[in-house]
């Protein structure tokens, strides 16, 4: 049974103190050991992290827990990944723990997720930020520890990173996978989340979580707290509340005496109940009393301002973080079956282009169909020199996607199938979501969207009227590279 769990543990970090004890349990601990643990750095910077030897360690640039977590599995092959956050204590056994959990499980269990506790203080009533943390022990779907087949996360694409917080990513996956007809199953292991304190602003702060909210809703409709159980929240009174308030400020100006009175009547009796239902169940220090009274003032024009720049982004065009390119047409002028560097031929403004992607940190690619090697009309070695001239002329793609089956090959690489697409949103440790594919053909268009990627036909005049129409339909089609990388939100 050992041998047969397949394994990665992925932990994204921001260096907190935590990590180390955890690591050391973790590689401690009884087997099955891990077939690998990936600590996700997603600092944008600084020093180099003190992890114990055997840990790898990546870096994501501080783009958030669901693009760390993204890279962690996107790099590891096995077919298990386990995620577990860098705050939690896992037991002594966890290992066997976990192997328990998923050792029997049926194949339509795509998940497992771990029970967490969350102690809280013995001599004291805990507080405001103590029973937040507290209500992790019945969240679903929580990354604290949970562990997904690798082919349930390929299938869904992974986080969307347009979360950018430790919050809602989580729901957003599960949802999506259990909308792909998958189970999600309760483990038994148990880990502990110790419980946070933070500081006197943490719950006005953490108002930024309405924008993810607004992001849930426009992806998974109005009853996305029901399928997800996260409850009703208090949005509807935040808005009455600010809305009371910004009445008996300027009301007044409008000569309405009377009118502003009952609005900062309606204003001060919502946030009395406000704080009154945060200050009951906690310690009641003088503290934790001042800290309540003044961020449920300033709680509900928070919400809401948020849940507004939420709702505006979420219906905004995503910005790709990653272009990956066609070559022949695209990049280089086609030569058919070219296997002489010195055919290479740029487009014109292509190296410019992509120069000027490189240089403002977005990650460039190429996706690129040979079957000229399986015809037996180039050699691999051709080939790699053609490839390696590109290069030279371009400056250095974050990733080489080259397919050299024929169409009657059944690869999964060869566009349109989405194979180089995937391959290449994980090797650049990016969402496919968060790609766009530009190229000459349909089947470059039709790739990228199997991907769930985006797409921009550039039609040269070998590209067939019907794979235009359908590119105006599903994508977009530019006259030339330059607007191609406008339409898709890039351009400099």
């Amino acid at each position: 049974m050992t041998a047969s769990l397949d394994y990665t543990v992925v932990i994204p970090t921001t260096g907190r103190e935590t990590l180390r004890p955890l690591l050391d349990t973790l590689l401690g601990g009884p087997d099955p050991r891990p077939a690998a643990v990936l600590v996700v750095d997603d600092r944008p910077g600084g020093s180099e992290l003190d992890v114990p030897g055997g840990v790898r360690v990546l870096r994501s640039g501080g783009r958030g827990p669901a693009a760390a977590r993204n890279l962690g599995w996107r790099t590891a092959k096995s077919e298990w990944i386990a995620f577990v956050d860098d705050d939690v204590v896992l037991a002594p056994d966890w290992p066997r723990q976990l192997e328990r959990d998923l050792g029997s499980l049926p194949p339509e269990v795509a998940a497992s997720q771990g029970r967490i506790t969350v102690p809280l203080p013995a001599d004291r009533r805990p507080t405001d930020d103590e029973r937040s943390t507290a209500g992790l022990e019945h969240a679903r779907w929580i990354t604290a520890d949970m562990a997904y087949r690798r082919s349930a996360l390929v299938e869904a694409g992974g986080f969307d990173e347009r979360f950018p917080r430790a919050f809602r990513e989580d729901s957003d996956l599960a949802l999506r996978v259990a909308e792909a007809g998958h189970r999600i199953d309760q483990g038994e292991r148990l880990t502990t989340h110790p419980a946070r304190r933070a500081g006197f602003f943490y719950s006005l702060k953490a108002q930024r979580g309405n924008a993810d909210n607004a992001l849930m809703r426009a992806k998974h409709g109005v009853l996305w707290r029901q399928r997800t159980g996260a409850g009703p929240g208090r949005l509807g009174l935040h808005a009455l509340s600010t809305v009371a308030g910004l009445a008996a400020v300027t009301l007044p100006l409008l000569r309405q005496r009377g009118k502003a009175l009952l609005a900062a009547g309606v204003w001060a009796g919502l946030t009395a109940e406000f704080a009154t239902r945060r200050i009951v169940p906690g310690p009641r220090t003088p503290g934790e009393l001042a800290r309540m009274v003044v961020t449920s003032a300033l709680i509900p024009p928070a919400a809401c301002y948020h849940r507004l720049r939420g709702e505006i982004a979420a219906r905004r065009p995503r910005p790709p973080v990653a272009v990956l390119f066609d070559r022949d047409d695209t990049l280089i002028v086609d030569v058919p079956y070219l296997n002489d560097p010195d055919g290479v031929r740029p487009v014109p403004g292509a190296v410019e282009l992509v120069r000027g992607l490189r240089e403002r940190g977005i990650p460039v690619g190429v996706v690129s169909n040979q079957s000229g090697v399986a015809k037996g009309l180039i050699t691999p070695e051709q080939l790699d020199a053609v490839n390696a001239r590109v290069q030279e002329l371009f400056g250095p793609f974050g990733t080489w996607q080259v397919c050299v089956h024929d169409d009657g090959d059944g690869c999964a690489c060869r566009k349109p199938a989405p194979g180089m697409v995937l391959k290449a949103a994980g090797e650049l440790g990016v969402d496919p979501a968060s790609c766009v594919v530009i190229g000459d053909t349909g089947a470059d268009v039709d790739a990228a969207l199997a991907a769930g990627a985006r797409a921009v036909l550039v039609p040269t005049n070998r590209t067939l009227e019907p794979e235009i129409a359908r590119a105006r339909q599903h994508a977009a089609v530019a006259r030339d590279l330059s607007e191609a990388l406008r339409l898709a939100g890039v351009a400099g």
